[in-house]
C-alpha cells in the first residue's frame, strides 16, 4: 500500500527564495550604484559606514531623525568601533530599523541597551589567560587559536573579542594579537614545539582582512609542520561582502592553493564562516558560496544566539535550512558570550535549549547545528544542555569541563531582565549574588566558580 505525502506547504520552501536584483539602490546613497560597481569588494571597503555621520548620508531620509540621534549616542558608548558595508546597509529594512535583525548586530542604539550584568568581565572566556606566545591560545590540548590580524571588514557590535579587535574606543583600550609576520613566527613555533597541537584556527580579526601573500605564508607555514592536521580559516566576510570572494580573484586564488596543498598532503583546511540570520543570504551569497564549492573549499558556519536576530524557531530554522541551501554546513549556534555593552542581544541558556528541539528534524543531522555555551572562564564548549544544574529562576546555568579544566565549574547567566522581579532584585544586591552563584554551584557538585 502507497502513503503518497500531499504537496508541500510553498512557506516551507521560502529558504530557497533568495533576495536578487538591484536592492541596494533602495538606499539613497546607492540609487545610482550599479551591478559592477556594488560588486567591487574595494569599493564596498571605501564606503564602509564608520559614523553616525556617514550613516545619515547614505541612508538619510528613509529614517526619522531620532534614530540617528539614538545611534550617534549608541556609537558613542559602543565597546566596538562601528564599520558596516554598504552591502550589509543594503539588506537592512529601514523601514523598521529598531527591529530589523542586521541593524541589531551592527548599529548600536543607545535606547536599548541594558546595564551590564554584573558578573560581566571584557575577555569573558579569558583567552589571554590560555596565551603562551602574543595571539595564540592554547586551550584545548590538541587545537591552538591562531590570531594574526585585529581588523574585520565589518565591526560586530556582540564580538567576543572586543577586548582587542578594531581600533580603541571610547570604553575600551585595545589589548594587541600578533599583528606582523615577525610576530607570527613566536606562534609558528611554538605549534611546531608542541606535538600534541593537530589543529589550528585562523582568526583574528577577521582573515578576509589578509593579504592573499600572507593568507598563503600563514597557510604554508602551518601546513610545513608535521603534526598539524587541520586549519581553519575565520571570516564574517561572506555575510558581510560575500563580493570579495567574486571579485577578489587573488585572495580567492590564495585560499584554494593552500586547500589544494593541504589535500596533498593529506591535510585538511576549510572555511569558517558566521551568518546568524536569514536575510543576510542573498542571491550574491549563493554565488559566491558556488564559487568555493567548485573550487573543492568546504565552508561551515558559526552563529551567535541573539536576542530579536535568530531567537525564534522560524529564524533559526530557515536560516539552518538556507544555509545547507548554498552549501554551507550550519556547524555551531553559541550563546552570546558575556562582554560588555551589549546585554539587549543576549537570551537565556532556556531559549537556546528550546531552539534546539524545533530545529532537530527539519533537515539532515549533518547540517543541523549544535547548541554550545562557550563556557565563561575558559572551559570551553559545552552542549548547551550539558549543564550540571541549571537555576532557572535566578538564571545561573554551572558547567564542568573535564577534559579542558577538571575540577572547575564555569557559569553562565541568563540576562538579568529576563527574569521576574523577585529575582532581579537579588541580583542587586552583591551578598545574595555570591550567596545564589555558591548554592548553584554545590547543587552542581562543583568547588570552584570561574567567575565566582
Amino acid at each position: 500500500m502507497h502513503h503518497v505525502k500531499p504537496p508541500v506547504d510553498p512557506a516551507l520552501l521560502e529558504h530557497r527564495n533568495l533576495r536578487g536584483g538591484e536592492f541596494w539602490r533602495a538606499v539613497p546613497a546607492y540609487a545610482e550604484i550599479d551591478e559592477e560597481t556594488f560588486l567591487d569588494h574595494i569599493w564596498q571597503g571605501r564606503n564602509s559606514v564608520k559614523t553616525p555621520e556617514e550613516l545619515f548620508e547614505t541612508i538619510g531620509s528613509t529614517v526619522d531623525p531620532t534614530f540617528i540621534e539614538d545611534a550617534k549616542e549608541g556609537f558613542r558608548r559602543a565597546p566596538m568601533a562601528v564599520r558596516v558595508s554598504p552591502y550589509a546597509i543594503a539588506t537592512i529594512d529601514w523601514t523598521q530599523p529598531y527591529e530589523d535583525p542586521i541593524r541589531r548586530q551592527f548599529i548600536p542604539v543607545a535606547s536599548k541597551l541594558l546595564p551590564d550584568h554584573p558578573r560581566l568581565t571584557l575577555d569573558s572566556l579569558h583567552e589571554q589567560d590560555d596565551s603562551p606566545v602574543q595571539g595564540l591560545t592554547h586551550r584545548y590540548l590538541d587545537k591552538v587559536l591562531f590570531l594574526p590580524l585585529q581588523t574585520c571588514p565589518v565591526y560586530c557590535r556582540f564580538c567576543t573579542r572586543s577586548y582587542a579587535i578594531g581600533p580603541d574606543t571610547e570604553s575600551v583600550d585595545k589589548a594587541a594579537l600578533a599583528k606582523t609576520p615577525e610576530l607570527w613566527k613566536h606562534a609558528f613555533a611554538y605549534i611546531a614545539s608542541r606535538p600534541e597541537i593537530e589543529d589550528v584556527v585562523i582568526s583574528g580579526g577577521d582573515v578576509y582582512q589578509l593579504a592573499p601573500k600572507n593568507i598563503t605564508l600563514i597557510g604554508e607555514s602551518l601546513l610545513a609542520i608535521p603534526h598539524v592536521r587541520r586549519m581553519r580559516f575565520a571570516t564574517k566576510g561572506p555575510a558581510v561582502m560575500p563580493m570579495k570572494i567574486l571579485t577578489d580573484h587573488a585572495w580567492v586564488d590564495a585560499l584554494t592553493g593552500v586547500v589544494e596543498k593541504g589535500r596533498k598532503r593529506g591535510k585538511d583546511v576549510v572555511l569558517h564562516t558566521h551568518f546568524n540570520t536569514p536575510s543576510e543570504i542573498t542571491e550574491i551569497t549563493r554565488q559566491a558560496m558556488d564559487v568555493l564549492f567548485q573550487r573543492g573549499v568546504v565552508v561551515r558556519n558559526q552563529s551567535v544566539l541573539i536576542r530579536g536576530v535568530n531567537d525564534d524557531p522560524y529564524r533559526m530554522t530557515m536560516l539552518t535550512k538556507r544555509l545547507s541551501w548554498i552549501n554551507v554546513h550550519p556547524y555551531y549556534v553559541y550563546m552570546h558570550d558575556l562582554v560588555k555593552g551589549v546585554e539587549d542581544m543576549r537570551t537565556s541558556i532556556q531559549t537556546s535549549v528550546d531552539l534546539e528541539k524545533h530545529v532537530r528534524g527539519t533537515t539532515a543531522g549533518f547540517n543541523t547545528p549544535l547548541f554550545i555555551c562557550d563556557a565563561p572562564g575558559g572551559g570551553g564548549k559545552r552542549d548547551v544542555h550539558s549543564y550540571d544544574y541549571y537555576d532557572r529562576e535566578n538564571g545561573i546555568a554551572v558547567y564542568s569541563a573535564p577534559s579542558v579544566k577538571p575540577g572547575q565549574s564555569f557559569l553562565y547567566f541568563d540576562p538579568i531582565d529576563t527574569l521576574e522581579p523577585e529575582a532581579q532584585a537579588r541580583w542587586a544586591v552583591p551578598s545574595l549574588q555570591d550567596e545564589m552563584i555558591r548554592e548553584a554551584v554545590a547543587r552542581a557538585g562543583g568547588k570552584v566558580a570561574a567567575l565566582a
